[in-house]
């Protein structure tokens, strides 16, 4: 027996070190970094300077400036492009009564990225708000390994293991505070300012909306938020297979996702869509005396998939729920604008509001609720269908009616737009890419010879009917003729090695004023189109 035991001894004590250096490498803390964002000083001066100016156009005639923004919205998926499955007949007539943009592109495929090119006029990576932040990253291998290996995580897949960022780190990430939104425009002008809806840019001191040029806020930080209580039995709620749809659901009212009024949390019983469209009547009603600029940005139709029976019942011929839903979704938000600019006509102020309407990104595939059909991918990828979204803007008296606007516009363009319409000259300190789409619209001048994308390995360049698509991490390149072939079907790369060339210089070109990345991809995402394989980082 003794000897049996001194056997043991003998082979458990090499197994318990093994097991022991197992466990210390497997939990020790990867999550280290501590570099914190650093601010811009001399850009950050600039903007310190730039606002202490007194207002520059004291003679100038101010209009209100209202911005409708869609969170995941597919283009074909409403009437205004000929859509069938969702009617939206207050989006289409906003249009009717201004201009459709039929090549509206956003400046990102993703929502924080593309929020922070939208409320500066700059491409987002000049001041490395490239990715999307992290809330989270693995604390320890153990937790990268299951990821990895271990988790259904569908078409996203970890990038290669790094030491992440701290939570000390993970606070200093948002909108950097070295730049200029146009709220903070607008307040110098003398504008009242709100945002209701989805922020996501920031949500610690610093960053948050109040501290961004904003005098009021209703609404949550996150990337996401429940539209309602999951238990209200008015409400249809609607899961997905999709892995992170259970973190939505779980973190959907809580920390960042929680609902705000300015810096009070609240128990909002109310369905969010309409909530919002509430809020956005009464801070007309509030500022109507004076100017104001009013940011709605929805979380409509974004996941968690919710929506009142009411709106759900106008679909009943839809037999695919997930679908339903989703369509359910976009009539809400439909009809919360029309709320919204019901209010505008009672007050008078339809002459003297500018209204621009766009979608963040285009539609999320992986919910299976939309394909984004004609346009190839969706949302996260560089092609038509994550990238090519709802546009239009109304501005009466100054924009004829039924206008059809056809040369490439994007997001960056609305700071801008709201800049010369309110009169407000922008600093000399930065480059802005954005134009003024009233003067372009009216002369029918072309807005951009380029526009540019970059989300780490992925890039894309449209340059005339010419589009270049780079898929980095696997070296695919695509070329196509967006004049000849929108949806992207047919690449004719091979067969034009000097344009891929010309195409790829600019691009190159374009990168010498970007900065890094200012946090990392934890992830990526992979769309598959037969044998090629596109990835890009989010």
């Amino acid at each position: 027996m003794a000897f049996f035991k001194k056997k043991i001894v003998k082979i458990g004590l090499p197994v318990l070190g093994v097991l022991g250096l197992a466990a210390v490498y497997l939990l020790r803390p990867i999550n280290t970094d501590d570099t914190l964002v650093k601010v811009d000083e001399v850009l950050a001066k600039g903007k310190r300077d730039f606002l202490a100016q007194p207002d520059s156009a004291t003679n100038h005639a101010k209009p209100n400036v209202i911005i409708l923004l869609a969170d995941d919205l597919g283009k074909y998926d409403i009437s205004l492009y000929g859509g069938k499955a969702a009617p939206t007949p207050t989006i289409d007539s906003l249009a009717a009564s201004g201009v459709t943009f039929t090549d509206g592109y956003v400046s990102a495929p993703i929502c924080s990225p593309s929020r922070a090119g939208l409320l500066t006029g700059r491409y987002q990576q000049r001041f490395g708000h490239e990715l999307q932040p992290g809330d989270r990253y693995p604390k320890n291998t153990l937790e990268y390994l299951a990821v990895k290996y271990f988790m259904n995580t569908n078409d996203w897949h970890p990038n290669p293991k790094i030491n992440y960022p701290s939570a000390k780190s993970i606070a200093s990430q948002g909108l950097p505070q070295s730049e200029i939104t146009f709220a903070d425009l607008a307040k110098k002008q003398g504008y009242a300012t709100g945002i209701i809806g989805k922020w996501h840019l920031g949500h610690t001191k610093g960053f948050t909306p109040l501290e961004r040029g904003f005098d009021y806020h209703y609404g949550f930080y996150q990337a996401f938020s429940l539209f309602a209580h999951e238990d209200n039995p008015d409400i249809i709620n609607h899961h997905h297979s999709d892995f992170t749809d259970k973190m939505i659901w779980g973190n959907g009212r809580v920390g960042t996702g929680r609902i705000r009024r300015d810096t009070t949390i609240i128990d909002e019983k109310a369905f969010l869509t309409e909530k919002f469209a509430e809020e956005a009547t009464a801070f007309i009603d509030k500022n109507k005396k004076r100017p104001f600029l009013l940011y709605v940005p929805f979380n409509a139709p974004h996941t968690p998939f919710q929506v009142r029976k009411k709106y759900y019942d106008r679909f009943a011929h839809i037999k695919d729920e997930n679908k339903r839903v989703y369509y359910a979704m976009i009539s809400a938000l439909d009809d919360a604008i029309a709320q919204i600019l019901k209010k505008v006509k009672d007050e008078g102020l339809e002459e003297n509001t500018l209204i621009v309407f766009a979608s963040d990104n285009g539609g999320a595939t992986y919910t299976h609720a939309t394909t984004n059909a004609p346009l190839k991918g969706g949302k996260f990828s560089h092609f038509e269908g994550g990238i090519n979204v709802p546009f239009a803007l109304r501005w009466k008296g100054k924009i004829k009616a039924h206008t059809i606007y056809n040369q490439p516009i994007s997001t960056l363009d609305i700071f801008t737009t709201i800049a010369s319409a309110i009169g407000a000259k922008l600093p000399t300190d930065r480059t802005y890419d954005g134009v003024d789409l009233v003067n372009k619209v009216n002369k029918n001048e072309e807005a951009h010879a380029s526009l540019f994308w970059r989300s780490g390995d992925a890039k894309a360049i449209r340059k005339g009917d010419w589009k270049l698509v780079i898929s980095g991490k696997n070296q695919q390149f695509w070329l196509y003729n967006l004049q000849q072939d929108k949806a992207e079907n047919r690449d004719v790369a091979a067969q034009n090695p000097a344009k891929v060339k010309e195409l790829s210089i600019a691009l190159e070109n374009w990168e010498k004023g970007l900065k890094k990345p200012l946090w990392p991809s934890l992830m990526n995402y992979e769309f598959t189109f037969g044998k090629q394989v596109y990835q890009v980082d989010l």
